[in-house]
This record gives C-alpha cells, structure tokens and sequence, in this order.
C-alpha cells in the first residue's frame, strides 16, 4: 500500500511539474506596454487636430495658394494707429471677405494676419483656425476664409488699405501683395471707382481683387452668425 500510495504522489508530481507556469511578470509587462502604445496614439491624434503655442504650432498657417504669409509683428508695434491689444475687443464687430485672383487663380488670405505670435491653432474642418497669439490688431483673420474680423472699442471707418498695412503688404492700383499689374477692384460684385485702398471694411462688405486678369465677380454668402 505504501508503494501505491508513494507511486499516486509521485504521479502527481510529475502532472504538476507538466502544467505550464503563469508568467505574471510577463503579463504585467505587456499590459504596461499597451497602455503605452494607446498613450501615444492618442497624443498623435489630439496633436493633429490640435496645434501648440509658437513655431511648433505655425506648420498650418502658410499654404502654397496663399497671397503671402502672415507677419510676425516683432515689438508689436501699431499699424496706421492700430494698437495691437492684449485682448480681442468686440464692442464694435463686423465681417467683410476679400477674395484675391492673380492672373485668373484665386489666392487665398491666411490665418493670423493681425494676430502675434505665439499663435494658438485648432483645426476647424481639416483647415487651421487661430485661436489666439500674444495680441490682436483690430482687423484681424482667423482662418483661411478670406473673413476679415472687424474688432475695435467702437465703430470706425476701417478701409482696405489698413487691412493691407496690418498684413504688411502693399495695395495699388497696380499691386496686391507681392502680385504686380493692373489692379480692378469690386465690392458687392460692382466695379468700384477709385483708389482701392479706400475700399470700406463694412459689415458683410464683399470684396474682390483681379489682378492682371478681370474675373468676373465671385458670389459670397456669409455664414450664419456673422
């Protein structure tokens, strides 16, 4: 009996020593591992929709249709006695939109002109929206919309041209931004008469620039809201 019984134990020694062994150490790991891996997924994913504060930040901002890039604004310093303010001020807010067209193709006004940086950028429908910067002049644009922000303490008679100058690019009748030629200007899709710097920045005033080549005029509807 001694011998049966000293045969059964031996028996389940050698089941036991058969099952495989539980690493747990090895479980833990590739549980630690995947929370890692799902970590950094997530952080690429906010960060493309997402931009950060400076020049990490400002890859979104310039695309090749772009007329020109937006300024730095180094030292901030005012623009036709536009003060650039650590704030947005809306008591006095109105949109106009300026479409530009070089030699027949359309270029575009990009975020951030008016705006300092370090900029703030979010993405607003795969396209780069600014949401901020170290300050706001009063005329300002936060996507590439061709929308003109109208910010000011009160009502002003903003024109064109202090637009042109807050971007720091030159407007004639015979240049847009670095395009040259004969410029023909229409507001409310109408030919307007006279120096185009002077065009008002009025309340849902449509703009449009040919320069080279006359374009017939573009119909824009404003969205709702603004």
């Amino acid at each position: 009996m001694q011998r049966n019984g000293s045969r059964r134990g031996s028996d389940v020694s050698r089941r036991a020593l058969a099952q495989p062994s539980i690493n747990r150490g090895g479980i833990v790991l590739g549980i630690v591992g995947a929370i890692a891996v799902l970590a950094v997924v997530l952080i690429l994913a906010l960060s493309r929709n997402t931009g950060s504060a400076g020049q990490a930040g400002q890859s979104g901002l310039t695309a090749p249709s772009d007329l020109a890039p937006a300024p730095d604004y180094a030292g901030h310093p005012s623009i036709d006695g536009i003060p650039c303010g650590a704030t947005e001020v809306v008591t006095y807010h109105v949109h106009a939109h300026l479409a530009i067209f070089v030699d027949g193709q359309e270029r575009s006004v990009p975020p951030g002109i008016g705006i300092a940086p370090p900029r703030q950028l979010q993405t607003d429908g795969g396209q780069p929206f600014v949401t901020g910067g170290a300050c706001f002049y009063y005329l300002h644009t936060h996507a590439r919309d061709g929308i003109v922000h109208v910010e000011a303490p009160g009502p002003q008679p903003f024109t064109l041209g202090q637009f042109m100058d807050v971007w720091k690019q030159p407007l004639s009748s015979n240049a847009a931004g670095p395009a040259s030629g004969s410029v023909i200007a229409y507001v409310g899709g109408q030919p307007f008469q006279g120096d185009v710097r002077s065009i008002p920045l009025a309340a849902h005033a449509a703009i449009q620039l040919d320069v080279n080549q006359d374009v017939a005029p573009r119909p824009y509807e404003f969205p709702a809201g603004l």
